[in-house]
């Protein structure tokens, strides 16, 4: 095999921003090279980082930065967000800001809220609510106003946002060292046995549905993912856990617990939206369909988050309550578990 080719189908994720055709007599050349001298304003940095995270195909084939294009070739340059993504209008929509100062704002995002636009979600994102309600403020990596990291759709909890350059970069640092504090709270299904412990393993694209994260024992895939967990309540076929992130991937919590054989309570991606432990008695199937339409998303909540403040230097750490739709799901299980024995009902 060539190996600098390899066969990926990411098409369902990546958005076609460059497409060329090769013309007849092209002389074999480096593909960063060849890019350079087509689109405007790319820089040869830039290009071999699209190529290591896989954007470049060539004839529908991921490549790496030393492929060489021939006569014929299609080059396209795929990327995750659509090509549209960065013409954001502003939009009036609310924000629950827990603190503010010049550098900086805290925000408790809602359950359902995009935190950035990408693929069926281009407006109503929390970025253009941030367009709406602040002017100029600066850009992360990804060219996304603000965001100095973020959550999913579905996920409720605290967000800092960076309102200068410099507390963009000095946040950013933060997150990458693994010197910030997060916590999330999340129920999940089944017993977890151990009080405490540690979820380790490299996060990249699971195989098959390419919607989903996946844990490789290969040290060569992924990227390296380290979360601590440790048990806060017991209600037999759910555990009550409270999440430390050490590093922050797409899907970590989400990815990492199900791999442990403990999915999030009604977590759609990652299969925790079936009943996965219990009975089979028709009124326990009726409690937990009541308890889905009380949280109708997965059973994640980014509670606490702690930093150092990029101007004072000072550490602040900020804390949130679950929201309404989580706590009612709980005092579901609490009451559930206090009538019935879990142990002697499981199949």
């Amino acid at each position: 095999m060539n190996n600098n080719i390899d066969t990926i189908d990411l098409e369902e994720e990546l958005f076609e921003h460059f497409r060329f055709e090769v013309p007849k007599g092209q002389a074999p050349l480096r593909i960063d090279k060849y890019l350079m001298g087509l689109i405007q304003n790319a820089t040869r940095n830039k290009i071999q980082t699209a190529a290591t995270e896989g954007n470049i195909f060539v004839n529908d084939a991921t490549v790496k930065s030393n492929y060489k294009v021939k006569a014929n070739d299609v080059v396209r340059v795929m990327l995750t967000h659509p090509p549209y993504e960065n013409h954001i209008i502003a939009e009036n929509i609310p924000l629950d800001i827990v603190y503010e100062d010049e550098a900086l704002l805290l925000i408790n995002k809602l359950p359902g809220m995009v935190v950035h636009p990408g693929h069926g979600n281009y407006t109503g994102t929390l970025v253009h609510a941030l367009a709406y309600h602040f002017d100029n403020l600066p850009m992360n990596s990804s060219e996304r106003p603000g965001l100095v990291h973020r959550i999913d759709k579905d996920t409720s909890g605290l967000l800092v946002i960076a309102k200068t350059e410099s507390a963009m970069t000095h946040l950013a640092k933060q997150f990458e060292a693994k010197t910030s504090e997060r916590e999330y709270i999340a129920l999940v299904w089944g017993n977890v046995v151990e009080e405490q412990g540690t979820i380790e393993g490299n996060l990249a694209r699971h195989l098959k549905d390419r919607m989903q994260m996946a844990v490789f024992a290969d040290p060569e895939i992924g990227k390296p993912a380290v979360t601590h967990y440790k048990v806060l309540e017991r209600f037999g076929y759910v555990t009550l856990i409270s999440c430390q992130l050490e590093t922050g991937r797409t899907h970590q919590i989400r990815a990492h617990l199900k791999h442990i054989g403990h999915p999030l309570f009604n977590d759609e991606r990652y299969g925790g939206h079936l009943i996965l432990k219990g009975t089979t008695f028709t009124k326990y199937k009726q409690f937990i369909e009541n308890c889905f339409k009380a949280l109708p998303r997965q059973a994640l909540h980014a509670k606490t988050l702690g930093f150092v403040h990029p101007v004072t230097g000072e550490m602040m750490r900020f804390d949130t309550e679950l929201p309404q739709d989580f706590q009612d799901c709980i005092e579901k299980w609490r009451g559930y578990s206090k009538s019935h024995s879990t142990e002697e009902e499981e199949n």
